[in-house]
């Protein structure tokens, strides 16, 4: 008899020595922040980190990865191993995942930003706008031919090459979207949230 393994799609961090920015705040998934909270994560006197799994504590080094398993179990994996079983994708849309009303949890701007960056759709609770939420488009940094009411509007001629940079667009309350760019009380609020 022989079997395949099937392909499955895993959420992991790589663990450079800590989990938290210089400021106290988490920079790793949100399910590594919980898992920390609930001391599944936890560091030991001489500031090792371990996790505890159903095999034991395992102890994880600089530069393992974290895996998070399709039960919900967490545990370190060594690299050379991992990158032998694992293609790495750029972008994490696992990210995306609503947390912030399952755990009750509060986010900033800067949450806020590395979110859209990884695909996400954000949006703050204390916008009064229902439905409204933000996307980061990645643009056209290589340029794409324009239409005629983007000659027209830049007097270049249809068809030109126009490059955009990226940029943050907004669907507005009733259904249509513009070009956005955050308020500074947007910047300093700490009610971000994943839209579902």
């Amino acid at each position: 008899m022989k079997a395949t393994k099937k392909p499955v799609t895993i959420e992991c961090f790589k663990y450079d020595g800590d989990l938290k920015n210089s400021d106290g705040k988490f920079y790793v998934p949100y399910w590594a922040e919980k898992a920390y909270n609930d001391g599944v994560i936890y560091s030991n006197y001489q500031g090792e980190m371990y996790i505890k799994t159903l095999e034991g504590d395992h102890h994880a080094s600089v530069g393992d990865y974290v895996i998070k398993g399709v039960n919900g179990e967490l545990y370190p994996c060594k690299p050379d191993i991992f990158e032998k079983n694992y293609d790495i994708e750029t972008s994490d849309k696992t990210a995306c995942v609503p947390d912030d009303n399952e755990y009750g949890f509060t986010h900033d701007f800067s949450w806020a930003l590395r979110m859209l960056k990884n695909g996400c759709r954000i949006h703050r609770s204390g916008w009064n706008g229902k439905g409204m939420f933000t996307v980061l488009q990645k643009g056209y940094p290589n340029g794409k031919p324009c239409n005629k009411q983007t000659a027209e509007a830049w007097g270049i001629n249809e068809g030109d090459l126009f490059k955009v940079e990226p940029y943050m667009q907004l669907k507005m309350v009733n259904g249509s979207h513009s070009m956005w760019v955050p308020s500074v009380n947007d910047c300093l609020s700490n009610d971000w949230a994943i839209t579902k």
